[in-house]
């Protein structure tokens, strides 16, 4: 069995599975993770107010049962597979018939795809469970930071120490790398950041983006992070123009960065030598 597992394409369409499961779980974090923060933060200022904070029930990650937010239908475990579900349903809601969005099925899918894509490149190794648990993290990030704009520490802060754990056994760059990379990327930003507010008076990025950057750089060693900065500002400056274009975004209104810096730390993952190497000849 663990030989079986070991075979390239065995561990592929296993992780490819595993991801559709992992993101299905995903979906939940994306939903719920922001209004759990909400309540907390909710329940502080009342405290700080010296009131009593109004008895709420259980909200978190397991509690309560997924249900329809139309008609409350519980959604049950054959209503609760990866896309395949989804489909069967034909979209919609078994109770009520409301439209169920595709954005449910469209997650499971990425985390199915990059799952796959990290054995195929990395191997049924720790390195490869590694890539595919830092995948599946800016997954997350991505679409709470698009829906919110909010990097929650509660993941940006694990991901960051994560990253030095898994770069203790040299996974991915030698840990002195790593150490430099979670300081240099949060730095780097945090500069822009004051420079821009000093110049404009006003901020253009909040301190997640720090964070992430850091965690990246934790991950993936310094080397990377030019690479990254390039990258996301690339693409966000193109969504931007585009979106501006096509009258989708009101030009004042601020666009997130988060999910074009883990766009870029994606690829990075994958090709960071070959990136490395266009400013960084010799590396």
């Amino acid at each position: 069995m663990i030989d079986a597992l070991l075979d390239p394409a065995v561990a592929t369409a296993a992780a490819a599975v595993l991801g559709l499961l992992v993101g299905s779980f995903l979906n939940v974090v994306i939903h719920r993770l922001p209004k759990m923060l909400e309540r907390g933060w909710a329940q502080q200022c009342a405290e700080l107010r010296g009131e009593d904070a109004a008895p709420a029930s259980a909200y978190n990650l397991v509690v309560p049962r997924s249900a329809c937010p139309s008609c409350g239908h519980r959604i049950g475990a054959l209503d609760n597979v990866p896309v395949l579900s989804w489909l069967a349903l034909r979209g919609r809601c078994r109770g009520c018939g409301t439209r169920i969005s595709a954005r449910y099925p469209a997650i499971e899918l990425l985390a199915g795809i990059l799952a796959a894509l990290a054995i195929w490149r990395f191997g049924p190794t720790w390195q490869g469970l590694a890539a595919c648990a830092l995948l599946w993290t800016l997954v997350a990030l991505t679409f709470i930071d698009a829906d919110t704009q909010l990097l929650p520490d509660d993941i940006t802060l694990p991901l960051l120490w994560a990253g030095l754990a898994a770069n203790l056994a040299g996974l991915f760059v030698p840990l002195a790398e790593a150490v430099i990379g979670a300081i240099a990327g949060y730095l780097s930003l945090w500069t822009v950041y004051w420079a821009f507010r000093l110049i404009r008076g006003k901020e253009g990025m909040g301190y997640g983006d720090f964070k992430l950057l850091a965690a990246l750089g934790a991950w993936l060693g310094w080397k990377v992070l030019p690479g990254i900065v390039l990258l996301s500002s690339a693409v966000g400056a193109l969504v931007g123009i585009g979106l501006i274009v096509l009258r989708r975004h009101d030009r004042a209104a601020p666009l997130p960065y988060g999910p074009y810096l883990a766009v870029a730390g994606a690829i990075a993952l994958f090709a960071g030598p070959a990136l490395v190497r266009l400013y960084l000849p010799g590396s």
